[in-house]
């Protein structure tokens, strides 16, 4: 059967079994199952019934599990199903699930070319054995499926439109209005870094300061602090720039939250525990998050902190409890204070909710500005927050290159911000132990309501939804019945439930998406249902089922079609942050290949329909970020050298290294921006693995629908642009033209020979290199010529399969 493109939406409804019987051996066989369960504890898991949706390979739907003690098992459960898959029939599955393993009962089909009408189907299915003959005693599943392609939804490829625009549906939180955002690059914007960008209406693009504004929330909060992080160091300080000194800007982080919990301020901290954080391994843990050294820095203290691990649901099995636990982690970045009224409007006591999401963690490392040093400021503000995790044995006594950091955060303000407490206020309750969140309703004299923080003509307000992706294991309050989940805009899942609204949030912004896409985000992988590999991979045991990746492919095709023009552009790390050889890392690279592979194939396939001969990278290019500086006389010295012929002395010698690309963020159209917590890839998209939040937001008065955007999201495009080129270029005002990509590439193709060549003259003129791949005639992502390693290593390009690792460790 010929496999249909299925893009777009699917309603489906799972009601009911009739004549669900089970054979001799069947019942032997539970009976024998029951048994070991009972003597191993685990009969409150026992033999319970659960269907799934595929569509092809992936797995799209589960329901909840039912006892299975009846013959008429009803689930009367509902979907909303995200589809950019290749099938040729939608597959129900029903099994017997227990903690031994899962037994297959039967399957039942329909053909995909029935639903490509948009006419609803409601309908009972034959459940059939693998060799295709009936089940024993030929039972049916009554289903209900409805299909709305993508190409006739109202917002496909035709932007916001309107200033009116709903917000993405089916989500937790719905989209606030009235709000005030606040952008950021990099944890600081120093003095001399203000690019001249103008906006709409005569005004200038102004770039803000994330640490020191976060410093000013936290230092004048009155009644509350509250704060998540996957890490959070207590011995950094937040306000570094000499020349803007600050009243109490030499605290660290730590002596800051302990002053304000000392006067009476109530200081709340949820940090990740990682499970290998204890002695056997190292106090700090694998991921050097200094877990344990921040608890232990805030016990017997007015600042209440609890190291809470990443848990499971409470359905499930101790050996998921087990995997979960140590596999995934808590990676929201989340402050939320109270803050003064603007203007001081109010009175001096009235007080408001002002939170802080975004990629930037309260961490060493982590503070950085758009100049990106690798060796002139380890004498100054690195020299006691030297961070260099992707070479082995790096450390200040052994001298630079450091590890520079780039990031994306942002502040909101008005009903949003409220959300924001929400989501803490739910991870409190489930997993912060004390009852010590304030009673805001008691302080409702004080803290005012949600409300709206700028006025309906305000040319500066912002319309706001806030996204996550967390299920009820760290989350309070999820509803048990999946009926009421799914009004909640919660999937639920087998045994759990699950707000994946963030991968949501993403494929609505693509789809909408009319002329570009820019992309900055730490990971990019996924979509492996659709990968093309030919080796002995199996893309269907993968996992990594988000679609992000298919989508972006998938409107670049549209546009071909159509003949409109269309780019992406994607700004990854060269790798994954870890020492680049490694199996993890390496194969985190290999899964990337395989998604960048997929897109290009998907692009190559459609000029090739269409007759056109074009350079796929004049569609969609990938760019990593790096940097290189000649050695000036009053540099730092170090007093030790590393050890000759590593990694370390051959990238110190070159005088390079790559700026980590840490961010988590999408701006469409320039009238569009996600920013949050969440990679491109499983992990951050599943929803029932890290957890983590993130916001998409626009102006009102700045959409493209008649003319070009010109708001502060245009603005944030253009300062990053300026950043990473060191320039700016008439093209960069329009993105979607062929001049710009061509011109964006030119440059990240000179900085790159620049960055590779074998002798250094001056300084690298700008930080965008074009990612070091290259791309066949047929899609197939290669080596460049020479170019088999990075850089200084000995760590392919294309990573590599890593055969002991299982993808859900590295996907």
């Amino acid at each position: 059967m010929a496999h249909i493109l299925l893009h777009g939406d699917l309603h489906a409804t799972i009601y009911e079994i009739d004549k669900l019987h089970i054979g001799a051996a069947s019942k032997l066989f539970h009976k024998i199952v029951g048994g070991v369960e009972e003597v191993l504890g685990f009969k409150e898991t026992a033999s319970k019934l659960y269907a799934t949706i595929d569509l092809g390979q992936a797995r799209v739907g589960r329901t909840r599990l039912l006892k299975h003690e009846h013959t008429n098992p009803r689930w009367y459960e509902s979907f909303h199903i995200y589809c950019a898959h290749s099938a040729s029939q939608v597959i129900f599955t029903i099994k017997v699930d227990n903690p031994i393993g899962a037994e297959l009962i039967g399957r039942a089909h329909i053909p995909v070319s029935d639903l490509m009408s948009g006419d609803e189907i409601d309908t009972w299915l034959p459940i059939l054995r693998t060799d295709s003959k009936p089940v024993h005693g030929h039972p049916k599943i009554h289903v209900k499926l409805h299909f709305f392609d993508v190409a006739r939804e109202r917002c496909w490829s035709r932007g916001l439109k309107s200033p009116k625009f709903p917000g993405v549906p089916f989500t937790f939180f719905q989209q606030r209005h009235g709000c005030r955002v606040t952008l950021y690059q990099d944890a600081h914007v120093p003095d001399d870094f203000i690019p001249k960008i103008p906006l709409a209406g005569g005004k200038f693009y102004e770039p803000h300061r994330c640490w020191e504004d976060i410093f000013d929330a936290i230092y004048n909060a009155k009644h509350m602090i509250y704060i998540t992080g996957w890490s959070v160091y207590t011995e950094i300080t937040l306000v570094r720039d000499r020349r803007r000194p600050k009243a109490g800007g030499d605290l660290t982080l730590g002596e800051l939250l302990k002053k304000k919990a000392n006067e009476g301020v109530r200081v709340l901290l949820l940090v990740w525990d990682d499970r290998t954080s204890v002695g056997m391994l190292k106090k700090d843990g694998l991921m050097m998050t200094h877990d344990e050294e921040t608890g232990e820095y805030f016990r017997n203290t007015e600042v209440h902190c609890v190291l809470c691990p990443r848990n499971p649901d409470d359905g499930r099995s101790i050996i998921q409890n087990i995997e979960i636990g140590t596999m995934f982690t808590h990676h929201q970045k989340i402050v939320v204070v109270d803050g003064e009224m603007p203007n001081g409007g109010g009175g001096s006591d009235v007080r408001r909710l002002v939170s802080f999401i975004g990629g930037i963690d309260l961490c060493d490392g982590r503070y950085d500005t758009q100049f990106h040093s690798l060796f002139r400021t380890l004498d100054s503000v690195h020299y006691n927050d030297f961070h260099q995790g992707n070479i082995a044995g790096a450390t200040i006594q052994k001298g630079g290159p450091r590890e520079p950091w780039h990031d994306i955060h942002c502040r909101l303000e008005g009903p949003v911000a409220w959300d924001v407490l929400y989501n803490f206020e739910q991870r409190w309750k489930k997993q912060g132990g004390k009852d010590l969140l304030l009673p805001l309703q008691e302080l409702e004299e004080i803290i005012i309501p949600p409300s709206p923080v700028t006025f309906a003509d305000d040319h500066e307000t912002w319309n706001v939804q806030l996204f996550r992706s967390i299920d009820g294991g760290a989350a309070f309050g999820f509803p048990d019945a999946p009926e009421e989940a799914a009004k909640s805009g919660l999937v639920s899942g087998k045994d759990n439930i699950i707000d994946r609204s963030i991968q949501d949030g993403y494929i609505h912004a693509i789809r909408r998406a009319s002329r570009f896409i820019y992309i900055e985000n730490q990971y990019f992988l996924g979509s492996s249902f659709s990968w093309y590999s030919k080796d002995h991979i199996t893309d269907a045991d993968v996992g990594a089922l988000h679609l992000i990746p298919k989508e972006l492919s998938l409107k670049i095709v549209s546009k071909i079609e159509a003949g409109e023009p269309f780019r992406v552009y994607v700004v990854i790390p060269m790798w994954p942050e870890g020492y680049p050889e490694t199996a993890s890392v390496q194969a985190i690279l290999d899964w990337q290949r395989r998604t960048m592979e997929m897109m290009y194939t998907d692009i190559v396939e459609a000029l090739q329909a269409k007759g056109i001969v074009a350079d796929p990278k004049d569609y969609l290019t990938f760019f990593c970020l790096g940097n290189r500086e000649v050695k000036k006389s009053n540099e730092y010295e170090p007093s030790e050298k590393p050890d000759s012929n590593t990694d370390y002395s051959r990238a110190q010698q070159a005088r390079r290294g790559m700026i980590y690309v840490h961010a988590k963020m999408m701006i469409v159209d320039d009238e569009y921006i996600i920013i949050g917590s969440a990679n491109i890839n499983q992990r951050s998209m599943d929803g029932a693995r890290d957890s983590e939040i993130a916001m998409g937001a626009y102006q009102p008065y700045h959409l493209s629908f008649t003319s070009p955007a010109r708001g502060q999201i245009y603005g944030l495009r253009m300062a990053l642009w300026y950043e990473h080129m060191g320039l700016l270029d008439d093209s960069f005002c329009h993105p979607h033209s062929i001049e710009c990509i061509q011109k964006v590439n030119k440059i990240g193709q000179k900085n790159w020979d620049l960055y590779t060549k074998e002798d250094l003259e001056k300084d690298l003129p700008g930080h965008l290199l074009i990612y070091p791949i290259g791309v066949s005639s047929e899609g197939t992502v290669t080596e460049l010529p020479g170019m088999e390693y990075f850089p200084d290593t000995k760590a392919r390009v294309l990573g590599s399969v890593a055969e002991y690792f299982p993808p859900i460790l590295t996907t």
